[in-house]
């Protein structure tokens, strides 16, 4: 099958790479990075060619080509450190490093980081000029990666897109298990608002964002919230789940007391208050979102149930 000399590296084979990788396929030549030898059958029935590589050994990315025009970065950062070694192996490898003499005029790095990186917000309209604050080490690992991107992309002239995702939810992404066990929220005067987008529309995105920069060729560096229309607090969606479920409502407990009644992780996930401002992306990328709220997708995944 002729597919057209645009060529993708895709890291992070997970859920929302191969929701990238079925979209795109086969106008688009992949290469998908899995560090798992056994998905790579998995993702070449997709279209793509697979590469078992782990972003934890440097020696493994040798193995990555260099002739991307399109490089979507979705692998996670480490789970210990305030640093993203995993990117700054990617930097440092073959496939990203030399590229001053190459004939590929025009490259673009998609980014999927998070809107952690803001950090707590108190409710606030959050935008993508307000100031990095990340308030935990996951956070402060995005930042970390979007910062060293930042750099490695204006040196080369490259596009560098950022998606700042929001929490991703889907048919098999609901906190069914957590609201099953009773896990409390927060009363609602003291509770916080969250973010969201679904898995099938965080994909269209990062594809649709992946055109724009080929087609429009933007500024050097963009960064987009990637969210839905959703204004909702945490234990306002934690009721809707349950509601469309029929599973009893979580409890609600004061925020103090919610700090000793979960794990620290999950507090601090809690705590973080913000609401993001998507217009940017509206206006610049212009997908119109499959489910342009959290209470749309959650209706539609329960009547597909």
């Amino acid at each position: 099958m002729k597919t057209t000399s645009r060529k993708v590296l895709l890291l992070g084979a997970g859920d929302i790479g191969r929701r990238i990788i079925a979209s795109i396929t086969p106008q688009f030549a992949v290469t998908a990075v899995t560090s798992q030898p056994a998905n790579r059958s998995s993702l070449k029935r997709l279209g793509a060619k697979a590469i078992s590589a782990n972003l934890d050994r440097p020696h493994s990315l040798s193995r990555l080509p260099s002739d991307w025009q399109i490089l979507i970065h979705c692998a996670p950062p480490p789970a210990r450190g305030t640093r993203d070694s995993r990117t700054r192996n990617l930097l440092r490898s073959a496939a990203l490093r030399g590229l001053e003499r190459s004939k590929i005029l025009t490259r673009v790095i998609i980014y999927l980081s998070t809107s952690g990186v803001y950090g707590d917000c108190g409710g606030a309209v959050v935008s993508e000029a307000r100031a990095l604050r990340p308030a935990n080490p996951r956070a402060r690992r995005r930042v970390d990666a979007e910062r060293r991107l930042a750099r490695h992309a204006k040196r080369l002239g490259m596009h560098l897109i950022i998606l700042r995702v929001p929490g991703i939810y889907a048919a098999d992404r609901l906190p069914l298990e957590r609201l099953q066990a009773g896990t409390p929220a927060i009363i609602a005067a003291e509770d916080s608002y969250t973010n969201h987008v679904h898995a099938a529309d965080l994909a269209a995105l990062t594809v649709r964002a992946m055109r724009h920069a080929l087609r429009r060729r933007p500024a050097l560096s963009r960064a987009y919230n990637a969210n839905d229309d959703s204004d909702i607090r945490m234990g306002d969606y934690f009721d809707l789940v349950a509601q469309a479920f029929g599973l009893p409502a979580p409890p609600r407990l004061p925020r103090a007391a919610i700090a000793n009644a979960v794990s620290p992780m999950l507090f601090s996930f809690m705590r973080e208050s913000r609401r993001l401002d998507n217009r940017r992306q509206k206006r610049e990328l212009r997908l119109r979102f499959q489910f342009p709220t959290v209470a749309d997708g959650v209706s539609a995944i329960r009547r597909c149930a």
